[in-house]
């Protein structure tokens, strides 16, 4: 249910916004810590670039450094059909779960709200992709995580029966993934 314009309008200014107020510091980051000359694997370090706009229950998109007033927009738009999209999956798993509609809503509502945020994630070029891994091993500690994956860069994995399992890139879509406290 989300238009395949506004799914590149996100990508495209995420990937803008990278470039032109991210990049360096990244790089920076990279070279004072000597990741760029590391002759032994590390394995605690996630090779990522990123910052998180808080939705729900209180709005921080306002609060971000260098977000330009185009990308602010499309981000509340883009956070708005996310929204929908939970909601009507959380009402779907209602019903396949023969639970009242609204129930997992409920529970996850809080007492000032639902907790509904946006993590921008941009993965860099590594320049030793043998010894630095993506993301370290994790599972989501949340309710249900829709993740808009970059459509030509692969890595997404899942781990099912021990096995970690390639999640292709797909353009247009949203990887549902249930988090621990759903699951």
């Amino acid at each position: 249910g989300i238009s395949h314009e506004l799914m590149d309008t996100v990508e495209r200014l995420t990937k803008e916004h990278y470039r032109k107020c991210m990049e360096q510091r990244f790089k920076e980051m990279v070279a004072s810590k000597g990741l760029d000359v590391v002759q032994s694997e590390i394995k605690d370090l996630d090779w990522e670039s990123t910052f998180f706009l808080r939705h729900l229950p209180v709005s921080n998109i306002s609060e971000i450094p260098d977000l330009g007033d185009d990308y602010r927009k499309v981000m509340k738009e883009f956070a708005a059909e996310l929204e929908k999209l939970a909601e009507h999956l959380l009402d779907l798993l209602c019903e396949n779960l023969g639970l009242e509609k609204g129930h997992i809503k409920n529970v996850f509502h809080g007492s000032k709200g639902p907790n509904f945020g946006t993590k921008v994630s941009n993965y860099p070029p590594c320049p030793k992709p043998d010894l630095i891994k993506g993301l370290r091993a994790h599972t989501d500690a949340g309710g249900i995580i829709l993740l808009f994956q970059d459509d030509k860069v692969s890595g997404l994995q899942l781990l099912k029966d021990g096995q970690w399992i390639d999640v292709p890139p797909m353009r247009h879509s949203i990887v549902i993934n249930l988090g621990d406290q759903l699951e």
